[in-house]
C-alpha cells in the first residue's frame, strides 16, 4: 500500500512567520498511524519553494523525508503526475493563508480520477476501502466509506495530536525534485500577484448602555443620523467628514 501526504507552508496568525500548517500536520499524524498499522509506504510531498525553513518542521513531526516539487504557480498538473499509483492521498482541508480557496483537494481528486472525502476527523483503512468519520455543523458526525484509491481532506478538528521532536528534524531530509509537468492551458491565462489586505470597515463605537441595546433589539426606533440629498458634493463630503470626526474614526 502506498500513502502520500501533501503538506503546505502555514502562517502564524499574529506574526505572519512561516511555519508548518496545523491542518496538514494533523493529516500527517493520521497517515503515520495508518502506515504503521498497514505497513505501508509513506511519502510526504510539497509543491513550491524548497528553500522554505518551515518544511523542516514536518521532519520533526514524523516525516523521514519531504519531497519538494519545485514548481511555480498552479501545481495541480505536477501533483497529479507524481501521485499516480498511490492508494491513499491525504491533505489538509485548506492552507492557512488569508485568501486560500480550499479547492486543491477537489481539483486534484478530479485530475487523478479518484473519490474525495472531505472534513475527515477519523480515518481507517479496511481492505480495499477507507472509512472516514466526517465533521458536520452543530457537532454532528457521519461515517462515509470510499473504495481505494481515494483522496482524504482532514478537518482542523481531527482527532490527531502531532508530536514535535527536534531529533527527528536533524535526522530527516528535504529533497527538491525537478518536475516537468504537462502544461495547463487554463492556468496559462492567469495573472499571479501578491494578495492585498481587505479594507477595514469603519464602524462607530456603541455608546449606549446594555439595557438600551437590548430594548433596540425588540423595538423599532430611530437611530438618528441625517440623509443629505441637496447640496453640492463638497457639502455632502463635509457632512461625512463631520460624522467621522464626531465618532473618532479619523484623526484629522
Amino acid at each position: 500500500m502506498k500513502i502520500a501526504v501533501l503538506v503546505s507552508i502555514g502562517r502564524h496568525p499574529v506574526s505572519g512567520t512561516p511555519r508548518y500548517s496545523r491542518n496538514d500536520a494533523a493529516a500527517l499524524t493520521i497517515a503515520l498511524s495508518i502506515a504503521k498499522e498497514r505497513r505501508a509506504t509513506l511519502d510526504v510531498l510539497h509543491a513550491g519553494d524548497p528553500s522554505s525553513p518551515a518544511l523542516r518542521e514536518y521532519l520533526a513531526l514524523g516525516a523521514a523525508r519531504v519531497e519538494v516539487l519545485d514548481v511555480e504557480g498552479d501545481a495541480i498538473a505536477a501533483l497529479a503526475t507524481r501521485l499516480k499509483g498511490y492508494d491513499l492521498v491525504m491533505t489538509g482541508t485548506r492552507a492557512e493563508g488569508a485568501f486560500d480557496s480550499g479547492m486543491l483537494p477537489y481539483r486534484l481528486a478530479d485530475a487523478l480520477g479518484v473519490a474525495l472525502v472531505g472534513s475527515a476527523v477519523d480515518v481507517t483503512v479496511k481492505d480495499a476501502a477507507v472509512e472516514v468519520r466526517q465533521f458536520m455543523p452543530k457537532g454532528l458526525r457521519r461515517r462515509v466509506e470510499a473504495s481505494l484509491p481515494a483522496l482524504v481532506a482532514v478537518h482542523p478538528m481531527a482527532n490527531a495530536a502531532p508530536r514535535y521532536a527536534y531529533a527527528r528534524l536533524r535526522e530527516g531530509t528535504v529533497a527538491p525534485v525537478l518536475t516537468r509537468a504537462p502544461a495547463d492551458a487554463e492556468s496559462a491565462h492567469w495573472t499571479l500577484r501578491p494578495a492585498t489586505a481587505k479594507p477595514v470597515r469603519l464602524v462607530a463605537a456603541e455608546k449606549r448602555s446594555g439595557h438600551a441595546r437590548m430594548l433596540s433589539a425588540t423595538t423599532t426606533e430611530s437611530r438618528g443620523g441625517s440623509v443629505v440629498i441637496e447640496g453640492s458634493s463638497v457639502e455632502k463630503a463635509q457632512v461625512i467628514l463631520a460624522y467621522l470626526r464626531e465618532h473618532q474614526l479619523v484623526d484629522y
